[in-house]
């Protein structure tokens, strides 16, 4: 398992056994493969959607481990506003958003990067936003072993504006504290500095 690449080279088997199952849905569907604006929409599909689920194939803590450097800095580290793309498990439509991310060091620091890099690990797989929220938390929190971290996340989903229910302006926002962040004040503290713009 790679920790962490973006995929733009596709096995060719499984990108074409991929593509043959999208050519027999557009089939199935009513529409006609062979019209000249579809002929390469199930290759595209096909390469769509191992892009967007190559989290199956990545290592999150892998790429924690790759970027931990000894340092004594012990107060919150924030890395907000990261961008969110992933697809409901449900009904493999997109949710997004952002997620807002802290930790409080004990004797290790992480390279910047590699949060929002983790935050991609867990999106790009089928998810449901609990979840994602979860396992970002925990993987942080068993990889670096810091003093505490907070995660939110918020998010528009898809499967809630384009069908279903169809409210368009609707927000879910989750979130997950561990440690220190378990502390109102520390919690509070944190909530607070995502929510302000500090120029």
């Amino acid at each position: 398992m790679a920790p962490y690449q973006n995929l733009e080279e596709y096995n060719l088997n499984i990108t074409n056994e991929v593509k043959e199952r999208y050519s027999k849905i557009l089939d199935e569907i009513g529409e006609d493969v062979n019209r000249e604006g579809l002929e390469k929409t199930p290759e595209r599909a096909a390469k769509a959607m191992l892009f967007l689920t190559q989290g199956y194939q990545q290592d999150a803590v892998q790429i924690l481990k790759s970027a931990m450097f000894a340092e004594a800095y012990d107060e919150m580290v924030i890395i907000k506003d990261i961008e969110v793309y992933s697809l409901c498990e449900h009904h493999m439509l997109p949710f997004y958003g952002k997620a807002h991310i802290a930790y409080i060091p004990n004797g290790h620091i992480v390279g910047l990067s590699k949060i929002p890099r983790v935050v991609d690990v867990f999106a790009r797989r089928l998810q449901v936003q609990e979840r994602l929220t979860h396992d970002i938390l925990e993987c942080i929190n068993d990889t670096l072993q810091p003093k505490g971290v907070a995660v939110v996340i918020e998010a528009s989903h898809m499967c809630m504006m384009m069908r279903g229910v169809q409210k368009q302006n609707s927000v879910t926002t989750t979130s997950g504290f561990r440690g220190q962040f378990e502390k109102i004040e520390t919690r509070n503290e944190f909530l607070k500095l995502i929510s302000s713009k500090l120029s």
